[in-house]
């Protein structure tokens, strides 16, 4: 039996606590609404940053947005840069006096303005230049609705944090989490630096481990609302939602296949808790695993090949990775007596999952999945519900700091961290990366 043996409220259902009620038939409490508008807090220090001068915008107070803050704050956020304080009055248009930018230590300088146009819509414009090499690197005009002027200045993100490090940027993509205020519990969506929050679904039942489709259009998640978990699937552009698994006994942790035409799920229709596959439409159920043990929380491998999932078939939980289809099964992590919550990066080569260190702690560790090599990377004490960035280089996770539950970024190597910190009164679990293009 996987048990949860640390101390959190009473009030809270997580996915760690699920663990531990798998087998049983859940009477679980209830979560709610929460606040919007995160402010980050960055702590820690990368071991190489790119130092980058990242201007306010010409004329930006006329979009009520400070492009060049959002800018800022999304690269710092990134681990990968640092920041040199702007001049007053740039603008894409300006001709800069690099001499001076190297002076200042910059390696890079962006600068833009906003125009409101004649269909009330705004031209947001920016440049960026290579200090070092005296040259321009790129630049874009983007005519947006007043609605997207935060979407705009995170795409000026990513392609700054593109062209910067070759590597994709993900500050235009979207979080999903679960949120509690006093007995109610929402659903929400926001941007990738926790603004723009919109409610997907609200109960004063629990909910929890949500999971994005690969096109980031649907949310597969477990609510309670009849007062047993069941699994849906809601349509994030029209609202419209269907049950996919409500069978007899528990049905949990849903998770999609790469492709999108399945998910792979933990249900205990048949006695104890097994991983199915089953198609998005809630046909052609189909039994992966025949173990005495509880097997839950699995995850696709990106290839669609394996799933990683947690099973106790050796005494205490642990990951385990089999084939997609079916077949014998292989355990992955061996540091410590308690492992759960597997993630896997985009490229298939990393696996993030929480660890119980001593007694009671629960910490969030990344494995080289080619070596075995793990690295803890957080210094709280009470982690859940790890999740990559769609580029690898990030994980979101849930924590507990200042008598709350909060939401954090890290890199890789937990070198720089983010807190998406909300109002005292919301607690914020549960959190899944969306994928690119949403």
């Amino acid at each position: 039996m996987i048990n949860k043996t640390t101390a959190l409220p009473s009030t809270t259902l997580t996915r760690r606590a699920l663990l531990g009620s798998a087998a049983a038939g859940l009477a679980l409490p209830a979560w709610s609404p929460a606040w919007s508008q995160f402010r980050v807090e960055i702590a820690g220090v990368g071991a190489s940053r790119l130092p980058i001068a990242i201007n306010d915008f010409k004329d930006e107070s006329v979009t009520g947005q400070m492009l060049g803050a959002i800018i800022r704050a999304d690269l710092e956020r990134s681990g990968q840069f640092s920041l040199v304080p702007g001049q007053p009055g740039m603008a894409e248009t300006s001709a800069p006096q690099f001499v001076d930018w190297r002076a200042r230590a910059a390696d890079a300088l962006v600068a833009g303005s906003a125009t409101r146009l004649a269909d009330g819509r705004f031209d947001v414009r920016y440049r960026l230049w290579d200090v070092v090499k005296g040259q321009d690197l790129a630049s874009e005009s983007l005519p947006v609705v007043s609605s997207d002027l935060r979407l705009a200045a995170h795409k000026i993100a990513d392609a700054i944090y593109q062209k910067l490090t070759g590597d994709r940027g993900v500050f235009a993509t979207r979080l999903v989490y679960v949120n509690k205020i006093g007995p109610r519990y929402s659903l929400r969506v926001s941007d990738a630096d926790g603004e723009g929050e919109q409610t997907v679904l609200a109960s004063p039942e629990p909910i929890i481990s949500p999971a994005w489709s690969p096109d980031g259009q649907e949310l597969a998640y477990v609510s309670f609302e009849t007062r047993k978990a069941v699994v849906w699937i809601q349509d994030l552009r029209t609202g419209r939602r269907r049950k996919i698994a409500d069978f007899r006994g528990s049905n949990s942790a849903p998770a999609f296949s790469p492709n999108g035409q399945q998910l792979a799920l933990t249900l205990s229709r048949e006695g104890g808790s097994q991983l199915y596959l089953i198609n998005r439409n809630g046909d052609g159920v189909r039994r992966l695993t025949q173990s005495p043990s509880i097997d839950t929380e699995p995850v696709f491998s990106p290839d669609g090949a394996s799933i990683y999932f947690v099973s106790d078939r050796g005494g205490a939980p642990q990951i385990y990775r089999m084939p997609a289809g079916g077949g014998s099964a292989e355990r992955i992590t061996f540091n410590g007596n308690y492992n759960i919550s597997p993630s896997i990066s985009p490229d298939g080569r990393t696996l993030a999952f929480i660890t119980r260190v001593g007694g009671g702690s629960f910490k969030l560790c990344v494995m080289d999945i080619g070596t075995g090599q793990v690295q803890q990377i957080t210094e709280t004490s009470d982690d859940e519900s790890p999740s990559f960035a769609p580029n690898g280089k990030l994980i979101v996770y849930a924590t507990r700091a200042g008598g709350r539950d909060v939401l954090m970024t890290t890199t890789l190597d937990g070198k720089v961290k983010a807190k998406l910190a909300t109002p005292t009164v919301a607690d914020i679990r549960e959190p899944a990366w969306g994928p690119f293009g949403n």
